[in-house]
C-alpha cells in the first residue's frame, strides 16, 4: 500500500490526463484545509475538481469569456444548482414559456416548496419584461433560441430591464454552444450549457457547466457548490476535453448541413413551416442575425394542419439514418415529434411539430432519407 515504485518523470502528450481522487494529499499538518476555491486554496479535496476536471472548466471559461466556470453533473444539475445557489425562500423568478422542460418543471415545482415564486412569461417580451419584474424578483432566465419552439429572445433588452431593479439575468447558451451567442458581451449575468451536448459531441457523456462574469457571482457559486456536492467525473471531463478538440470543425459541418436541410424543407409542400432562426421566414430572425454569428443543427419544421398525429409520427417512423431520442448535438442525427396540443402558453403548432437535430452524416444522404419519408405521407 506504501509503494516506493519510481517511473521516469518528464512525459508529454496531447492529452489531459485523468486524475482520479477524492483523497488529496497535503504536504504538512499546517497545511491542510477544507477551502472549495482550489484556484486560491491549492488542491484540497477531490470533490471540488481534480486537475482534469479543472481544465474542462478553464477551457470552458475562456470559450465563454467569462470570469470563472463550475463543472456539474449534467445540464440540468447546472439549472437546479443556480437556482439553489441565487435564491431564497421569498425570492421571485421569471421562466420563459419556452425553456428546457425540466427547467420549467423544476421552477414550478421544487422551488414552490422552497418559498420561491415563479412567473412564466413569454419569450418574445424583450423590454416589456420590466411589466413583470417585481421588487423581489432575483433572477430572469432566458434560452435563445427556446427549447423545440425555437424563440429567440431578446437578451440584450431583457439585461437592461433586470440591471435596472438589480435582478441577475440567468442564460441557457447550450443551442450556441456558448460559441455563437457572446452572452456577457450581451449583459447575461450567469451563462450555463449542457456540455453534454455540443462540447462533448459524441452522445456518450453527461455533464454541465456554470460560467460566471465576475468574481462575487462565481464565489456565491463556489460556495453552494462544496455543500451540495455535485462531484463531477474526471473520466466524463476527459471526455469533453477531447470533444472540445473537434468542435470547431463539427460546428462549421452541422451549420452548413443544417441551414441546407431546412431551405430544402422550407420548399416541401407537406411543411407549415421550418422553425430555424438563421431562415429569415422564422420568428425572431431579425434577432438571431443581430445577435447570433452562427447557427446549430437543431431545428424544427411544422407540418400543415391537414397532417394528423399519426401521419407525423408515421414520417418519424419512417426515417432511416434520423434516430429517435433526446440529448442531440451528437453526430447522429435525430428527430422527436412533439405536441402543444392544451398548452395555451406555446405557439398554436398542435401535433404538428417534428424537432431535427443534424449530425455528421452526408447531407445529400439525409435529404433522400427525408423526402423518402414526406413523399411516403403524400401516399398515405
Amino acid at each position: 500500500m506504501h509503494s516506493e515504485a519510481k517511473i521516469p518523470e518528464g512525459f508529454r502528450a496531447l492529452s489531459t490526463p485523468v486524475y482520479r481522487a477524492s483523497t488529496v494529499l497535503f504536504p504538512s499538518a499546517d497545511a491542510v484545509c477544507d477551502e472549495w476555491d482550489q484556484y486560491e486554496a491549492g488542491y484540497t479535496y477531490g470533490l471540488y475538481g481534480t486537475p482534469t476536471v479543472l481544465e474542462l472548466a478553464a477551457r470552458v471559461c475562456e470559450l465563454e469569456g467569462g470570469y470563472r466556470t463550475l463543472i456539474t453533473p449534467g445540464g440540468q444539475c447546472a439549472i437546479s444548482f443556480i437556482n439553489f445557489a441565487m435564491l431564497k425562500a421569498g425570492d421571485h423568478i421569471l421562466v420563459p414559456h419556452s425553456i428546457y422542460a425540466p427547467n420549467r418543471l423544476f421552477a414550478g415545482r421544487l422551488l414552490q416548496r422552497f418559498g420561491v415564486e415563479t412567473t412564466f412569461y413569454d419569450p418574445n417580451l424583450g423590454a416589456r419584461i420590466e411589466e413583470l419584474l417585481q421588487p423581489n424578483t432575483r433572477l430572469v432566465w432566458t434560452e435563445s433560441p427556446g427549447s423545440v419552439t425555437m424563440e429567440v429572445q431578446d437578451v440584450p433588452a431583457i439585461c437592461r430591464a433586470a440591471h435596472a431593479v438589480g435582478a441577475l439575468v440567468v442564460l441557457d447558451n447550450t443551442w450556441s454552444a456558448g460559441v455563437y451567442f457572446d452572452a456577457f458581451a450581451h449583459g447575461v449575468d450567469i451563462a450555463m450549457q449542457a456540455l453534454t451536448k455540443y462540447v462533448g459531441g459524441h452522445s456518450d457523456l453527461l455533464l454541465g457547466s456554470i460560467t460566471a462574469r465576475d468574481k462575487e457571482l462565481f464565489e456565491r457559486l463556489g460556495s453552494a457548490q462544496q455543500l451540495i456536492g455535485t462531484a463531477v467525473s474526471p473520466d466524463e471531463a476527459s471526455l469533453a476535453l477531447r470533444g472540445l478538440k473537434t468542435m470547431a470543425v463539427r460546428l462549421r459541418a452541422i451549420e452548413a448541413a443544417a441551414l441546407e436541410l431546412a431551405r430544402r424543407l422550407a420548399k416541401r409542400p407537406e411543411i407549415d413551416l421550418v422553425l430555424h432562426p438563421a431562415l429569415p421566414s422564422c420568428p425572431g430572425h431579425e434577432i438571431w442575425q443581430r445577435d447570433f454569428t452562427g447557427s446549430s443543427g437543431v431545428f424544427s419544421i411544422v407540418f400543415r394542419p391537414a397532417y394528423s398525429k399519426e401521419r407525423v409520427h408515421a414520417f418519424v417512423d419512417s426515417l432511416d439514418l434520423f434516430e429517435i431520442g433526446y440529448s442531440w448535438a451528437g453526430v447522429t442525427s435525430l428527430a422527436v415529434a412533439y405536441d402543444f396540443r392544451g398548452n395555451k402558453n406555446r405557439p398554436d403548432y398542435g401535433h404538428r411539430l417534428v424537432r431535427l437535430n443534424i449530425g455528421l452524416e452526408d447531407v445529400e444522404d439525409l435529404w433522400d432519407d427525408l423526402v423518402r419519408s414526406l413523399d411516403k405521407l403524400q401516399g398515405a
